[in-house]
C-alpha cells in the first residue's frame, strides 16, 4: 500500500472531497448550534434551494456527518442536526473560514489581475 496521501482511494482525498462539495460545509456550519428543520436551514444559509439542501443533507448523511429526526406528530416534521463525526469537521471548518477572511482580497486581487482586459478599451 502507498502512501501517497492523495491517490483516489486515500483517506485525505475522502476528506477534500467532502470540504469542497459546494454547500457541504455551509450546512454543517449552519448546524453547530444544534439540530434545525430544513426550512431553518434554508433561512439560515440563504440562496440554497430546497433540492440542493435536500440533495445535501442526504450526501451528508451517506457520509455519517448528519442525522435525520423524525419527531411524532401531525403533520410529521424532520430534523437535521449534526452527528459527533459531524462536529469534528467544526474546526478545520472555521480555520478555512479564517484563512478566507485573512486572504480572500488576496485572492480577488489575483483573480481580478488574470482576467483578460476588454479588447476594445
Amino acid at each position: 500500500m502507498t502512501e501517497d496521501p492523495f491517490l483516489a482511494d486515500c483517506r485525505a482525498r475522502l476528506a477534500f472531497d467532502i470540504l469542497s462539495q459546494t454547500w457541504n460545509a455551509v450546512v454543517l456550519w449552519a448546524l453547530r448550534d444544534g439540530p434545525r428543520r430544513p426550512v431553518e436551514l434554508r433561512a439560515r444559509i440563504g440562496g440554497i434551494s430546497s433540492k440542493v439542501l435536500t440533495e445535501t443533507l442526504r450526501r451528508l448523511q451517506f457520509n455519517g456527518l448528519v442525522e435525520r429526526h423524525r419527531e411524532p406528530g401531525a403533520p410529521p416534521r424532520v430534523t437535521y442536526g449534526l452527528t459527533p463525526l459531524g462536529r469534528t469537521l467544526l474546526a478545520p471548518i472555521d480555520a478555512f473560514g479564517a484563512w478566507a477572511f485573512e486572504h480572500g482580497d488576496a485572492v480577488m486581487a489575483a483573480q481580478e489581475a488574470s482576467r483578460p482586459s476588454d479588447p476594445e478599451e
